[in-house]
């Protein structure tokens, strides 16, 4: 079998979990367990998706000085911040929900939301 790797794969389209998740990052939740509470996804959930997403460049992440969490009698925080790509990924993921919401017969009977 011939597997042509010339041909670019399509980027698939962000699901409705990262499209949460960035979302909470721009409106600034920006730790795990604050992003966990904001959107009220599991952790299960979260935490690999930000290990997605940063991957893929959207969100930067970086870890806070040990001495805050220390003076504050807990662990280290990871912060993140959306990256210019993120943000750009967010308002594509959003409009394209937006879409499929409107495309969504109306509850009353009425073909689609306008």
């Amino acid at each position: 079998m011939y597997l042509d790797r010339t041909v670019k794969r399509v980027p698939r389209p962000l699901g409705m979990t990262s499209v949460r998740i960035l979302a909470a990052i721009a409106e600034g939740s920006n730790y795990g367990l604050d992003i966990v509470t904001s959107t009220g996804l599991a952790s299960g959930t979260v935490y690999p998706t930000l290990g997605r997403l940063r991957r893929k460049g959207y969100v930067r992440p970086r870890w806070e000085d040990q001495r805050v969490a220390e003076r504050e009698g807990r662990p280290r925080r990871r912060y993140y911040e959306l990256s210019s790509e993120g943000r750009e990924a967010l308002e594509q993921g959003a409009a394209a929900l937006r879409g499929m919401l409107r495309a969504l017969p109306d509850p009353a009977g009425e073909a689609g939301r306008g």
